[in-house]
């Protein structure tokens, strides 16, 4: 027997409108899931319950998943439209910036134009100048090459380098060109620099002059400070050379002449001493008597008389003084050179032994 209503046997019967809402809640939370970050909400908060609670609506809710559905509901969008109806009514009004929009041409273009550069010198300033002339044959009607220079931290195509800067051409429909300049000051003013545009020959004309540098050399030189030091980052000036003295005078030669006496050399006599000089010490009780200024030795005193072997000394008389003693050939003072004695084999003839009989 067939039933035309209700459910099929078997099916589990009719979904009754709780099961329904039971489900779209969960598809809302699944779908709230993959498209909604709680970290990022500023009305998701976890109470000290281990709960979630919605700090705009100040609802409690179980799970994550409760509180996506919450946030698709009527009422927390209905709470979400009045705070931002009162935001924005207790906001004062702020006048909105003027925005200037620029209308960005878009052109075909044909390519680069011709162009000619000549460097000058001027002989009396002693200034470098460049001559630019770039040809516009094709420009637009009624319209002006334009020109700019570019820092070297303003470009994107070649390193930054901050010796030399960018002068740029521009004019439609021609590519922009631009010509790379030492960052050297330019000066501007009107007899030097100037730009000219022929409209008959379509040419562009541009001169400028680099400033000249000032010589180091004309800079004053800072004054030494009081204690003699120089001033802080001038390098110190380097101290002169010391004055060179004039060598030393060669010693005297202490070699012997040729046909001299081989030997020390012989002694100068000592000086005399004049009569101003105090006289010589007494001589002391064991020393040696000092000789007296004539040269001659002093009189030794006579011996005590007696037995012994002294009792024959006759006082007043010196023993005969031995010859003096020296290196052959020495010239003592006083005496002559004195020949050293042949050999005993000079001038005679050593008879030689007869050789061994065999």
């Amino acid at each position: 027997m067939d039933r035309e209503w209700g459910s099929k046997p078997g099916s589990g019967g009719a979904a009754s409108a709780q099961n329904e809402a039971i489900d779209r809640r969960e598809r809302l939370r699944r779908l709230a899931l993959e498209t909604i970050d709680l970290a990022k909400d500023p009305y998701f908060m976890r109470n000290h319950l281990g709960s979630y609670e919605c700090k705009l609506c100040l609802t409690l809710h179980n799970n994550e998943g409760n509180y996506l559905a919450h946030t698709q509901g009527k009422r927390h969008q209905t709470n979400l439209a009045k705070r931002a109806a009162r935001e924005a009514k207790e906001a004062p009004a702020q006048p909105q910036p003027h925005k200037r929009k620029v209308s960005v041409r878009k052109t075909v273009k044909i390519g680069r134009p011709g162009y000619r550069v000549t460097k000058q010198f001027d002989s009396e300033t002693k200034q470098r100048s460049l001559l630019f002339q770039i040809e516009y044959p094709e420009i637009e009607d009624l319209s002006k090459p334009r020109h700019r220079f570019m820092s070297s931290y303003e470009q994107r195509v070649q390193p930054f380098d901050k010796r030399y800067q960018y002068l740029l051409f521009a004019a439609e429909p021609y590519e922009i060109i631009a010509f790379k300049v030492p960052s050297t000051e330019i000066d501007k003013t009107p007899p030097k620099f100037f730009t000219h545009w022929d409209p008959d020959s379509k040419m562009f004309t541009l001169q400028l002059y680099f400033k000249t540098k000032p010589p180091e050399a004309s800079k004053p030189q800072p004054a030494p400070a009081s204690n003699g030091t120089t001033a802080p980052g001038v390098p110190s000036r380097p101290l002169p050379p010391p004055p060179q003295a004039p060598p030393p005078p060669p010693p005297p030669t202490q070699g012997v002449p040729p046909g001299g006496p081989i030997g020390n050399p012989p002694r100068a006599p000592p000086p005399s001493i004049p009569a101003s000089f105090p006289p010589p010490p007494p001589p002391t009780a064991n020393g040696p008597r000092p000789m007296p200024p004539g040269g001659t030795p002093p009189v030794p005193p006579p011996p005590p008389v007696g037995s012994g072997t002294m009792a024959n000394f006759t006082p007043g008389t010196r023993p005969p003084m031995p010859p003096p003693q020296g290196f052959p050939n020495q010239q003592m003072q006083g005496q002559g050179i004195r020949p050293l004695p042949p050999p005993p084999s000079m001038g005679q003839q050593i008879p030689r032994p007869p050789p061994p009989s065999q």
